[in-house]
C-alpha cells in the first residue's frame, strides 16, 4: 500500500473505534467537576505541567507514566504533597504505571499530558485519541511528516481535542507581533531572520553501559532503532541528550524550530499549509539555512538576528523584533502601541497555555495550537531538518504534502518502526 493511501485508510479506521460514555471536548468533565489528568513521561519538561495540573483547582492529576523507576517515584511523592495541601478536594495518591496503555485505560481518566522524547509522541497521542482523551502533546508533535499527518486526522476525524504545547502562542508579545505583521503594518514581508542554535555533533561510538535498575531501555526506545544503552543517549538535557540524536528527534529544528516557525506560520497565516523550498547552507547563494515560501518570503535560519531578540520580521515599510519575556520592538517604534483596526485579523487570544487546552476540554473552546497547526508546523521542522542532513534544495507541494524533487528526500518522509512498536503500540 503506498503511503498516502495508508494514511487514509490509518485515519478512516480510527473513525469507528468505540467511543466512551463520557465525551470530552463538548464541556463533558468528570462527576466532580474537575477534569482528571494523567502524566506520560515526567522528565524535565513535564514539571511545569505536573506542578500546574497537580495543584488547579479545575483538575486533579489521577495517574502518572514513565519508563524510569526512579523519576516516577519522585515525582508520585511531589504530586502527592501537592493534593495533601489541597483544600478543595480530598486527598488521593497518584497512581503510577510504567505501561502508557494501562493508563489510557482507565475510564476515569478525561486528558492526558504527554512529556515523553519526540519519537514516543503520535503513537501515545493517537492511543489517546483512539479512547476518548482530551490530549495535551509537548511539542513538535511529530517524529516524522507521516505521523504527524495520521494524528492530525485522526483528531479531525473524531472531533477530538489536542493541543500541541507551543506556549509562544499565549505569549502576549508573540500574539502582539504576529497581528502586526498578519494586518500588513510593516508592509510586504520578504525577510525573517531566526536564531534556533546548534547542538554539538552526535557522539561517535558510544559504549555500552548497563542499563540502571528500574530503567525500561526498550520501552524508551520504542520504534527507534535498537542501540547500545549509554547514558548520553537517554538524558533529558537541553543542551544536549537525546535531543542531540535524529533517530529520537529533530535536533535543533525541532527543538527551538517548533517554537520560532510555529510563531512565523502563525504570523503570515501559513497555519493550514507551509514553505514550498528548504534550502541547507550554502545554496541558493547563501551560507545559511534557509525556507521559502511560494509568494517569495523567505525565512533565514541561524542567520545574524539584530538585537538579539528571537525573531525579526522585515517588511518594506518596517520591522518587527521579538522575543520571550514579553520583549518586542518595532520600526517604526509606534507599531507597538498602535490601536489595530476594528477591520483587522485578531489572532486566537491566550495568556496561559495550559488554561487555554483546559478551557477547549471543558467549554469546547478553540484552542492556541491545534493538531493540523501543530503538524503544519512540525512538517517545517522536519523539511529543515531533512535539507540539512541531506545538504541539498527539497521542494515541497504543501498541498499534496510530497516532496517533488529528491527521492531519498521523500523516503524521510516516513521511518521504518521497529517490531513491536507499531503506532497505537
Amino acid at each position: 500500500m503506498d503511503r498516502r493511501n495508508f494514511i487514509k485508510s490509518a485515519a478512516a479506521a480510527l473513525a469507528f473505534q468505540v467511543v466512551p460514555s463520557r465525551l470530552l471536548g463538548a464541556g463533558g468533565v468528570s462527576p466532580s467537576g474537575r477534569v482528571n489528568v494523567g502524566m506520560i513521561g515526567v522528565g524535565g519538561i513535564s514539571s511545569g505541567h505536573w506542578k500546574f495540573f497537580a495543584g488547579s483547582p479545575l483538575t486533579q492529576i489521577m495517574a502518572i507514566c514513565d519508563v524510569n523507576e526512579t523519576a516516577l517515584a519522585k515525582v508520585k511523592n511531589s504530586i502527592d504533597d501537592i493534593a495533601k495541601t489541597r483544600p478543595d478536594k480530598a486527598y488521593r495518591p497518584v497512581d503510577t504505571y510504567i505501561d502508557y496503555m494501562e493508563l489510557l485505560s482507565r475510564d476515569d481518566i478525561d486528558a492526558v499530558c504527554i512529556c515523553t522524547p519526540d519519537h514516543w509522541h503520535v503513537a501515545i497521542a493517537l492511543a489517546a485519541v483512539q479512547r476518548g482523551k482530551a490530549v495535551y502533546l509537548e511539542k513538535p508533535m511529530s517524529l516524522t511528516i507521516e505521523e504527524g499527518r495520521i494524528l492530525a486526522d485522526a483528531v479531525k476525524l473524531r472531533r477530538g481535542v489536542l493541543q500541541v504545547g507551543s506556549q509562544q502562542r499565549s505569549e502576549w508579545a508573540f500574539r502582539r507581533a504576529a497581528e502586526l505583521v498578519r494586518n500588513g503594518y510593516i508592509g510586504n514581508v520578504r525577510n525573517i531572520y531566526t536564531k534556533i542554535g546548534e547542538f554539538p555533533p552526535v557522539p561517535d561510538n558510544l559504549e555500552e553501559q548497563p542499563v540502571p535498575a528500574g530503567f525500561h531501555y526498550d520501552k524508551w526506545l520504542g520504534q527507534a532503532a535498537w542501540a547500545p544503552y549509554n547514558a548520553e543517549r537517554v538524558k533529558g538535557d537541553y543542551g544536549g541528550g537525546w535531543r542531540r540524536f535524529y533517530d529520537y528527534g529533530a535536533r535543533k529544528d525541532g527543538d527551538w524550530g517548533a517554537h520560532h516557525f510555529d510563531v512565523i506560520q502563525w504570523a503570515l497565516g501559513r497555519d493550514d499549509t507551509g514553505p514550498t523550498d528548504f534550502f541547507a547552507e550554502d545554496i541558493d547563494n547563501s551560507p545559511y539555512r534557509h525556507y521559502r515560501y511560494a509568494d517569495g518570503i523567505t525565512v533565514h535560519v541561524n542567520a545574524p538576528v539584530k538585537n538579539g531578540f528571537m525573531i525579526h520580521f522585515e517588511g518594506d515599510e518596517g520591522e518587527v523584533f521579538v522575543s520571550r519575556g514579553g520583549k518586542i520592538m518595532a520600526t517604526p517604534s509606534r507599531l507597538v502601541e498602535v490601536a489595530l483596526k476594528s477591520s483587522d485579523v485578531r489572532l486566537h487570544v491566550s495568556d496561559d497555555h495550559r488554561k487555554d487546552f483546559l478551557n477547549a476540554v471543558i467549554n469546547g473552546a478553540d484552542n492556541a495550537c491545534t493538531a493540523e497547526i501543530g503538524h503544519r508546523t512540525a512538517t517545517v521542522c522536519h523539511l529543515s531538518a531533512i535539507a540539512k542532513r541531506l545538504g541539498a534544495h527539497i521542494k515541497w507541494d504543501p498541498a499534496a504534502e510530497k516532496i517533488l524533487n529528491n527521492a531519498q528526500a521523500e523516503r524521510m518522509v516516513s521511518r521504518p518502526r521497529r517490531s513491536p512498536y507499531f503506532l497505537g503500540v
